[in-house]
């Protein structure tokens, strides 16, 4: 369902992120992330040549991720195609301080550690998020399959309120790891 019509109005600013997950030959998986920033007026800007025009991005950027079966990163590329300082691309080197990380519980904590604030690109680093849900949306099956195999409780188990130990979905496509009762009508 749409969201409902608005009052007229006019567009400013598209943020376009967009993640692809691609295997590889190797058994390793990439996960790239680009993000681009496009306003509709022009904007003033030093480092730009006095004015980035409208529908020109104002950021353009990249970043990939290698990662194996365990979530575990072997390798990170940013890039920056455009920035509204020359200053940000000599940034992007330090997302190879993400080789060895694993993707899991604690990922965004573990980013911002890493490269929050002056340590990155906020761009960059904000790309990690969706990342690394995609990476865990490509992987899924894969992962499914070693859990079931393991007879491991599923990863994905009370990651939201449709995958809570206790609802129904949870008892019908996990009912050995599923809670027995319904813990959703009790007072906390």
């Amino acid at each position: 369902m749409p969201l409902t019509t608005r009052n007229e109005r006019q567009l400013l600013h598209t943020r376009t992120v967009t993640c692809r997950a691609w295997s590889r030959h190797d058994g390793l998986w990439d996960i790239e992330g680009h993000m681009t920033d496009i306003k509709t007026t022009d904007v003033a800007n030093q480092d730009r040549g006095g004015v980035i025009q409208a529908g020109e991005p104002i950021h353009e950027m990249w970043l990939r991720i290698t990662i194996d079966l365990d979530m575990t990163i072997h390798d990170a590329e940013a890039s920056t195609d455009y920035a509204p300082f020359n200053l940000c691309q000599n940034i992007t080197s330090a997302y190879k301080k993400l080789i060895g990380l694993k993707i899991g519980p604690g990922w965004n904590k573990k980013v911002k550690t890493l490269l929050g604030q002056s340590k990155g690109c906020t761009h960059h680093t904000e790309l990690l998020g969706p990342m690394a849900t995609t990476a865990f949306q490509a992987l899924y099956q894969k992962l499914k399959a070693r859990e079931e195999k393991n007879d491991s409780p599923p990863r994905i188990m009370n990651t939201c309120h449709a995958l809570a130990s206790h609802s129904p979905v949870a008892k019908r496509l996990w009912p050995d790891h599923a809670d027995k009762e319904d813990k959703s009508s009790q007072a906390s």
